[in-house]
Protein backbone atom coordinates (compact mmCIF):
# COMPACT_ATOMS: atom_id res chain seq x y z
CA UNK A 1 0.00 0.00 0.00
CA UNK A 2 2.81 2.32 0.88
CA UNK A 3 4.42 1.66 -2.53
CA UNK A 4 1.18 2.48 -4.31
CA UNK A 5 0.91 5.76 -2.46
CA UNK A 6 4.45 6.67 -3.40
CA UNK A 7 3.74 5.82 -7.04
CA UNK A 8 0.59 7.96 -7.13
CA UNK A 9 2.44 10.80 -5.47
CA UNK A 10 5.22 10.51 -8.01
CA UNK A 11 2.73 10.61 -10.87
CA UNK A 12 1.02 13.70 -9.38
CA UNK A 13 4.39 15.38 -8.94
CA UNK A 14 5.33 14.56 -12.54
CA UNK A 15 1.97 15.86 -13.74
CA UNK A 16 2.51 19.05 -11.82
CA UNK A 17 5.93 19.44 -13.33
CA UNK A 18 4.42 18.87 -16.77
CA UNK A 19 1.75 21.51 -16.23
CA UNK A 20 4.33 23.94 -14.92
CA UNK A 21 6.55 23.24 -17.89
CA UNK A 22 3.66 23.78 -20.33
CA UNK A 23 2.74 27.02 -18.59
CA UNK A 24 6.34 28.16 -18.73
CA UNK A 25 6.55 27.38 -22.45
CA UNK A 26 3.32 29.29 -23.12
CA UNK A 27 4.54 32.24 -21.10
CA UNK A 28 7.89 32.17 -22.87
CA UNK A 29 6.23 32.06 -26.30
CA UNK A 30 3.94 34.97 -25.35
CA UNK A 31 6.95 36.92 -24.11
CA UNK A 32 8.84 36.26 -27.33
CA UNK A 33 5.81 37.37 -29.37
CA UNK A 34 5.57 40.55 -27.33
CA UNK A 35 9.27 41.26 -27.74
CA UNK A 36 9.01 40.64 -31.50
CA UNK A 37 6.04 43.00 -31.78
CA UNK A 38 7.91 45.65 -29.80
CA UNK A 39 10.98 45.18 -32.00
CA UNK A 40 8.85 45.51 -35.16
CA UNK A 41 7.13 48.58 -33.76
CA UNK A 42 10.47 50.23 -32.94
CA UNK A 43 11.75 49.31 -36.39
CA UNK A 44 8.59 50.69 -37.98
CA UNK A 45 8.84 53.99 -36.10
CA UNK A 46 12.53 54.36 -36.93
CA UNK A 47 12.02 53.49 -40.61
CA UNK A 48 8.98 55.70 -40.91
CA UNK A 49 10.83 58.61 -39.32
CA UNK A 50 13.74 58.17 -41.72
CA UNK A 51 11.47 57.90 -44.74
CA UNK A 52 9.33 60.88 -43.81
CA UNK A 53 12.44 62.89 -43.00
CA UNK A 54 13.83 62.03 -46.43
CA UNK A 55 10.54 63.00 -48.04
CA UNK A 56 10.44 66.24 -46.11
CA UNK A 57 14.04 67.15 -46.92
CA UNK A 58 13.45 66.39 -50.58
CA UNK A 59 10.12 68.19 -50.83
CA UNK A 60 10.21 71.20 -48.48
CA UNK A 61 9.90 74.61 -50.05
CA UNK A 62 7.97 77.82 -49.68
CA UNK A 63 5.64 78.81 -52.50
CA UNK A 64 5.48 82.55 -51.85
CA UNK A 65 7.44 85.53 -50.65
CA UNK A 66 6.25 86.98 -47.37
CA UNK A 67 4.84 90.28 -48.59
CA UNK A 68 4.04 92.92 -46.00
CA UNK A 69 1.97 90.50 -43.91
CA UNK A 70 4.64 87.78 -43.73
CA UNK A 71 3.51 84.46 -45.21
CA UNK A 72 6.43 82.27 -46.24
CA UNK A 73 6.12 79.12 -44.15
CA UNK A 74 8.07 76.12 -45.41
CA UNK A 75 5.78 73.51 -46.99
CA UNK A 76 6.03 69.82 -47.82
CA UNK A 77 5.60 69.46 -51.60
CA UNK A 78 5.87 65.99 -53.15
CA UNK A 79 3.90 66.66 -56.35
CA UNK A 80 4.65 69.30 -58.95
CA UNK A 81 2.70 72.48 -59.62
CA UNK A 82 2.31 71.28 -63.20
CA UNK A 83 0.51 68.14 -62.06
CA UNK A 84 -1.87 70.14 -59.90
CA UNK A 85 -2.48 72.68 -62.66
CA UNK A 86 -3.35 69.90 -65.10
CA UNK A 87 -5.86 68.41 -62.69
CA UNK A 88 -7.27 71.88 -62.06
CA UNK A 89 -7.76 72.58 -65.77
CA UNK A 90 -9.64 69.31 -66.21
CA UNK A 91 -11.81 69.76 -63.11
CA UNK A 92 -12.63 73.38 -63.97
CA UNK A 93 -13.55 72.50 -67.55
CA UNK A 94 -15.85 69.76 -66.26
CA UNK A 95 -17.49 72.14 -63.80
CA UNK A 96 -18.08 74.76 -66.50
CA UNK A 97 -19.45 72.16 -68.90
CA UNK A 98 -21.90 70.83 -66.34
CA UNK A 99 -23.01 74.34 -65.35
CA UNK A 100 -23.45 75.34 -68.98
CA UNK A 101 -25.51 72.23 -69.69
CA UNK A 102 -27.80 73.18 -66.81
CA UNK A 103 -28.05 76.77 -68.06
CA UNK A 104 -26.54 78.27 -64.88
CA UNK A 105 -23.15 79.46 -66.14
CA UNK A 106 -22.70 83.24 -66.38
CA UNK A 107 -26.43 83.94 -66.57
CA UNK A 108 -26.05 87.46 -65.20
CA UNK A 109 -23.71 89.47 -67.47
CA UNK A 110 -23.61 92.43 -65.07
CA UNK A 111 -22.55 90.26 -62.14
CA UNK A 112 -19.98 88.46 -64.27
CA UNK A 113 -18.50 91.77 -65.44
CA UNK A 114 -18.43 93.01 -61.84
CA UNK A 115 -16.63 89.95 -60.49
CA UNK A 116 -14.16 89.86 -63.37
CA UNK A 117 -13.35 93.56 -62.94
CA UNK A 118 -12.56 93.05 -59.24
CA UNK A 119 -10.48 89.93 -59.94
CA UNK A 120 -8.68 91.86 -62.69
CA UNK A 121 -7.43 94.39 -60.15
CA UNK A 122 -6.23 91.70 -57.75
CA UNK A 123 -4.43 89.44 -60.25
CA UNK A 124 -1.52 91.85 -60.97
CA UNK A 125 -0.92 92.22 -57.22
CA UNK A 126 -0.08 88.54 -56.92
CA UNK A 127 3.44 89.37 -58.15
CA UNK A 128 4.24 90.57 -54.62
CA UNK A 129 3.99 86.98 -53.45
CA UNK A 130 4.82 85.07 -56.65
CA UNK A 131 6.40 86.62 -59.74
CA UNK A 132 4.94 83.85 -61.92
CA UNK A 133 1.33 84.27 -60.78
CA UNK A 134 0.30 87.24 -62.97
CA UNK A 135 1.12 85.04 -65.96
CA UNK A 136 -1.21 82.22 -64.90
CA UNK A 137 -4.07 81.39 -67.27
CA UNK A 138 -6.64 83.08 -65.06
CA UNK A 139 -10.33 82.34 -65.53
CA UNK A 140 -13.25 83.90 -63.67
CA UNK A 141 -16.81 82.61 -64.00
CA UNK A 142 -20.06 82.77 -62.05
CA UNK A 143 -22.53 79.97 -61.39
CA UNK A 144 -26.16 80.92 -60.77
CA UNK A 145 -26.95 79.19 -57.50
CA UNK A 146 -28.28 79.96 -54.03
CA UNK A 147 -25.18 78.34 -52.61
CA UNK A 148 -22.87 80.65 -50.67
CA UNK A 149 -19.56 79.56 -52.12
CA UNK A 150 -16.46 80.63 -54.03
CA UNK A 151 -13.06 79.10 -54.71
CA UNK A 152 -9.88 79.44 -56.72
CA UNK A 153 -8.37 76.25 -58.09
CA UNK A 154 -4.62 75.85 -58.66
CA UNK A 155 -3.39 78.02 -61.51
CA UNK A 156 -6.01 80.77 -61.03
CA UNK A 157 -9.31 79.08 -61.93
CA UNK A 158 -11.91 81.13 -60.03
CA UNK A 159 -15.58 80.26 -59.58
CA UNK A 160 -18.08 82.38 -57.66
CA UNK A 161 -21.63 81.33 -56.82
CA UNK A 162 -24.21 84.10 -57.22
CA UNK A 163 -25.87 83.30 -53.89
CA UNK A 164 -22.78 84.51 -52.06
CA UNK A 165 -23.15 87.98 -53.58
CA UNK A 166 -26.94 88.20 -53.64
CA UNK A 167 -27.86 86.73 -50.27
CA UNK A 168 -25.12 88.52 -48.32
CA UNK A 169 -25.49 91.72 -50.37
CA UNK A 170 -21.74 92.00 -50.79
CA UNK A 171 -20.07 95.27 -51.66
CA UNK A 172 -17.21 95.40 -54.15
CA UNK A 173 -14.79 95.62 -51.22
CA UNK A 174 -16.27 92.49 -49.66
CA UNK A 175 -16.16 90.60 -52.96
CA UNK A 176 -12.49 91.59 -53.20
CA UNK A 177 -11.91 90.11 -49.73
CA UNK A 178 -13.50 86.83 -50.84
CA UNK A 179 -11.52 86.68 -54.06
CA UNK A 180 -8.29 87.70 -52.34
CA UNK A 181 -8.73 84.97 -49.75
CA UNK A 182 -9.38 82.28 -52.36
CA UNK A 183 -6.57 83.48 -54.64
CA UNK A 184 -4.26 83.27 -51.62
CA UNK A 185 -5.02 79.55 -51.28
CA UNK A 186 -3.87 79.12 -54.89
CA UNK A 187 -0.76 81.25 -54.39
CA UNK A 188 0.26 79.22 -51.36
CA UNK A 189 -0.69 76.01 -53.22
CA UNK A 190 -2.54 74.65 -50.21
CA UNK A 191 -4.21 71.96 -52.33
CA UNK A 192 -0.81 70.77 -53.56
CA UNK A 193 0.44 70.74 -49.98
CA UNK A 194 -2.50 68.63 -48.82
CA UNK A 195 -2.01 66.13 -51.62
CA UNK A 196 1.66 65.89 -50.63
CA UNK A 197 0.77 65.31 -47.00
CA UNK A 198 -1.59 62.54 -48.06
CA UNK A 199 1.18 60.94 -50.14
CA UNK A 200 3.57 61.07 -47.18
CA UNK A 201 0.96 59.52 -44.92
CA UNK A 202 0.20 56.79 -47.45
CA UNK A 203 3.92 56.05 -47.69
CA UNK A 204 4.04 55.65 -43.93
CA UNK A 205 0.98 53.43 -43.94
CA UNK A 206 2.54 51.21 -46.62
CA UNK A 207 5.81 50.89 -44.72
CA UNK A 208 3.94 50.08 -41.53
CA UNK A 209 1.79 47.49 -43.25
CA UNK A 210 4.87 45.74 -44.66
CA UNK A 211 6.83 45.75 -41.40
CA UNK A 212 3.90 44.65 -39.26
CA UNK A 213 2.84 41.94 -41.66
CA UNK A 214 -0.45 43.52 -42.71
CA UNK A 215 -1.94 42.72 -46.10
CA UNK A 216 -2.54 45.27 -48.82
CA UNK A 217 -6.22 45.32 -47.90
CA UNK A 218 -5.38 46.53 -44.41
CA UNK A 219 -3.09 49.23 -45.81
CA UNK A 220 -5.79 50.33 -48.26
CA UNK A 221 -8.32 50.49 -45.46
CA UNK A 222 -5.98 52.57 -43.33
CA UNK A 223 -5.33 54.86 -46.28
CA UNK A 224 -9.03 55.29 -46.95
CA UNK A 225 -9.55 56.16 -43.30
CA UNK A 226 -6.84 58.79 -43.47
CA UNK A 227 -8.29 60.33 -46.61
CA UNK A 228 -11.76 60.50 -45.06
CA UNK A 229 -10.54 62.04 -41.82
CA UNK A 230 -7.97 64.74 -42.56
CA UNK A 231 -6.93 64.95 -46.21
CA UNK A 232 -9.89 66.97 -47.49
CA UNK A 233 -9.95 70.32 -45.65
CA UNK A 234 -7.73 73.32 -45.31
CA UNK A 235 -6.10 73.63 -41.91
CA UNK A 236 -6.33 76.59 -39.58
CA UNK A 237 -2.82 77.64 -40.57
CA UNK A 238 -3.90 77.54 -44.24
CA UNK A 239 -6.88 79.74 -43.47
CA UNK A 240 -4.78 82.16 -41.44
CA UNK A 241 -2.33 82.46 -44.35
CA UNK A 242 -5.18 83.02 -46.82
CA UNK A 243 -6.60 85.74 -44.59
CA UNK A 244 -3.24 87.51 -44.35
CA UNK A 245 -2.36 87.33 -48.03
CA UNK A 246 -5.94 88.03 -49.10
CA UNK A 247 -6.07 91.24 -47.08
CA UNK A 248 -2.84 92.46 -48.64
CA UNK A 249 -4.04 91.63 -52.16
CA UNK A 250 -7.28 93.49 -51.45
CA UNK A 251 -5.47 96.57 -50.15
CA UNK A 252 -2.93 96.66 -52.98
CA UNK A 253 -5.78 96.30 -55.47
CA UNK A 254 -7.39 99.47 -54.13
CA UNK A 255 -10.17 97.84 -52.12
CA UNK A 256 -10.79 98.63 -48.46
CA UNK A 257 -9.36 95.80 -46.32
CA UNK A 258 -11.67 96.81 -43.45
CA UNK A 259 -14.37 95.03 -45.47
CA UNK A 260 -12.79 91.82 -44.16
CA UNK A 261 -14.44 92.50 -40.81
CA UNK A 262 -17.91 93.14 -42.24
CA UNK A 263 -17.63 90.18 -44.61
CA UNK A 264 -16.82 87.66 -41.90
CA UNK A 265 -19.50 89.10 -39.63
CA UNK A 266 -22.00 88.49 -42.43
CA UNK A 267 -20.64 84.97 -42.90
CA UNK A 268 -20.90 84.18 -39.21
CA UNK A 269 -24.48 85.49 -39.08
CA UNK A 270 -25.37 83.40 -42.14
CA UNK A 271 -24.11 80.27 -40.39
CA UNK A 272 -26.25 80.76 -37.28
CA UNK A 273 -29.54 78.97 -36.87
CA UNK A 274 -29.02 76.63 -39.81
CA UNK A 275 -26.56 74.92 -42.08
CA UNK A 276 -23.27 76.82 -42.46
CA UNK A 277 -22.56 78.14 -45.98
CA UNK A 278 -20.44 75.83 -48.13
CA UNK A 279 -17.83 78.60 -48.21
CA UNK A 280 -17.48 78.15 -44.43
CA UNK A 281 -17.26 74.35 -44.48
CA UNK A 282 -13.54 74.45 -43.73
CA UNK A 283 -13.31 78.01 -42.42
CA UNK A 284 -13.27 78.75 -38.69
CA UNK A 285 -16.11 81.10 -37.80
CA UNK A 286 -15.32 82.13 -34.24
CA UNK A 287 -15.02 85.78 -33.28
CA UNK A 288 -11.24 85.42 -32.96
CA UNK A 289 -11.13 85.31 -36.77
CA UNK A 290 -12.44 88.85 -36.96
CA UNK A 291 -10.01 89.91 -34.23
CA UNK A 292 -7.09 88.50 -36.22
CA UNK A 293 -8.16 90.45 -39.29
CA UNK A 294 -8.49 93.62 -37.22
CA UNK A 295 -4.97 93.06 -35.91
CA UNK A 296 -3.65 93.05 -39.51
CA UNK A 297 -5.33 96.31 -40.53
CA UNK A 298 -2.50 98.59 -39.32
CA UNK A 299 -0.19 96.69 -41.70
CA UNK A 300 -2.40 96.71 -44.79
CA UNK A 301 -4.23 100.05 -44.48
CA UNK A 302 -1.18 102.08 -45.64
CA UNK A 303 -1.09 99.92 -48.78
CA UNK A 304 -4.73 100.77 -49.44
CA UNK A 305 -4.19 104.47 -48.82
CA UNK A 306 -1.24 104.43 -51.22
CA UNK A 307 -3.65 103.43 -54.02
CA UNK A 308 -5.82 106.48 -53.35
CA UNK A 309 -8.13 104.83 -50.84
CA UNK A 310 -9.46 106.72 -47.83
CA UNK A 311 -9.04 105.94 -44.18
Amino acid sequence: MEGATIAVSSRLTAAGRGEASAAWRTETIDQLKLEREMMLTRRFVATLSLCLSALALGGCETTTAGGAVGADRSQLMLVSSEQMDEMSVQAYAKLKSEASAKGVLNKNPAMLQRVRAIAGRLEPQTKIFRPDAPGWKWEVNVIESNELNAFCMPGGKIMVYSGLINQLRLSDDEIAIVLGHEIAHALREHSREHVSQAIAAQAGIGIGAALLGLGQGSADLAGAGYEALIATRFSRSDEAEADRIGLELTARGGYDPRAGVTLWQKMINASQGGRPPAFLSSHPTEASRVQQIQALLPTVMPLYVATGGHR
